[in-house]
């Protein structure tokens, strides 16, 4: 089985409208956590990420936030970001123009809500499958499409976490954006992977920031 870790140059290049890393001046990693916020997995995300006072960004499925308001106030009040991960982790490849967009609409209400106030429009396609035209129009509207520079494959659950925790220490670089999953579908390996590669790169003097 063929597994994606570090986005090709090539890719980059060709989509320069997506956000795929940030500056790499200084040791500095960018974490996102999608799918969620659910209880005990998101939790378990955030006692790691206090532990060495890191920031992160969760790209949140709307209907997750609807239905675990209070996870999705910890993640705020632990100083985190909320984005959008439309309503209903719909695949743009499949999904008719409007319907998407609503989509992405109705997540970003439910966000707003949690927040009390309108917040920075982050977006992040799920599995990274979005149309030209539903960029546009997101685009259009103000939202930043976030994309990664390194995807830990921590959901696939043929892959050993071991070699999981390998993979995302070798492909990270500074200016990174990471993909982790705060899912029970990721949990295995995010358990295992997650405080070894947070003590792995802290220890080499990285800091890590929200977008």
């Amino acid at each position: 089985m063929i597994r994606f870790y570090k986005t090709p140059a090539i890719i980059k290049k060709l989509l320069p409208g997506y956000t795929w890393h940030k500056s790499s001046e200084g040791k500095r990693l960018y974490l996102t956590f999608d799918d969620g916020p659910i209880p005990v997995v998101t939790p378990f995300v955030l006692a790691q990420l206090a532990q060495i006072q890191a920031k992160a960004t969760f790209f949140c499925v709307g209907d997750n936030v609807r239905r675990h308001q209070e996870v999705a106030q910890e993640v705020l009040r632990q100083g985190h970001v909320l984005a959008n991960h439309t309503f209903h982790h719909l695949k743009g490849w499949q999904t008719p123009l409007e319907q998407y967009l609503n989509n992405v609409q109705q997540c970003q209400e439910v966000l707003e809500k949690v927040q009390g106030a309108a917040g920075r429009q982050l977006f992040r396609p799920p599995h990274g499958r979005i149309t030209g035209a539903q960029a546009r129009q997101l685009r259009e509207r103000g939202y930043e499409l976030v994309m990664w520079d390194m995807l830990t494959n921590d959901y696939d659950k043929t892959l050993r976490p071991e070699d999981c925790l390998k993979k995302a220490i070798r492909y990270t670089q500074s200016g990174s954006i990471i993909v982790f999953h705060d899912s029970l579908k990721a949990q295995r390996n995010l358990q295992y992977v997650l405080p070894r590669f947070l003590e792995h790169f802290a220890s080499g003097g990285y800091t890590f920031s929200s977008l």
